[in-house]
């Protein structure tokens, strides 16, 4: 195996995408409506309290709704849900709350939208954030979660969806 420095973003991308991930859409509900955005870092915190963190870049525009509501809803995308993961990846034709236009959505505890169909939700009450480099990383207790173990989940590895 050979190794590569990390002297730019593409070899940063590159690095990270060799770790397989569930995809997941963060959501939040804002004062101009639903926003969200295709989460490429959730991971839990801890357990005792329970906590989950999201890394959300500076520019991304469901920031701002994420840190008005103080919420957010982790939903973890089935197979058979590439299109809104490209949607909501910035790769589709839609914006803003039109993405929302794609799927059903319903909410839990904290009032974020949470995508039915999807293999799992954990909704979350915001509890701090970390700002660093363009990175804001949410921190949030978790309030809920529902999972269907029936759906199998889109799982993402080295920028491609596995099965693909």
């Amino acid at each position: 195996m050979d190794y590569q420095l990390i002297t730019n973003q593409r070899a940063f991308w590159q690095a990270v995408g060799m770790r397989a991930i569930g995809t997941a859409v963060v959501t939040a509900q804002g004062p101009d409506g639903p926003a969200g955005f295709l989460a490429l870092s959730t991971a839990h915190l801890s357990s005792e309290p329970p906590l989950m963190t999201v890394s959300i870049g500076r520019s991304t525009s469901a920031l701002a709704a994420v840190l008005h509501s103080k919420h957010f809803a982790i939903n973890f995308l089935a197979v058979g849900s590439e299109d809104l993961a490209a949607e909501f990846g910035g790769r589709g034709t839609r914006q803003g709350t039109d993405r929302f236009l794609l799927a059903e959505w319903t909410t839990m505890m904290s009032g974020a939208p949470t995508l039915e169909g999807a293999v799992g939700v954990i909704d979350c009450k915001l509890e701090d954030t970390i700002d660093r480099a363009n990175t804001i990383i949410a921190v949030g207790r978790i309030l809920c979660f529902a999972s269907d173990s029936q759906r199998a989940p889109l799982v993402s590895f080295g920028g491609k969806f596995l099965g693909q």
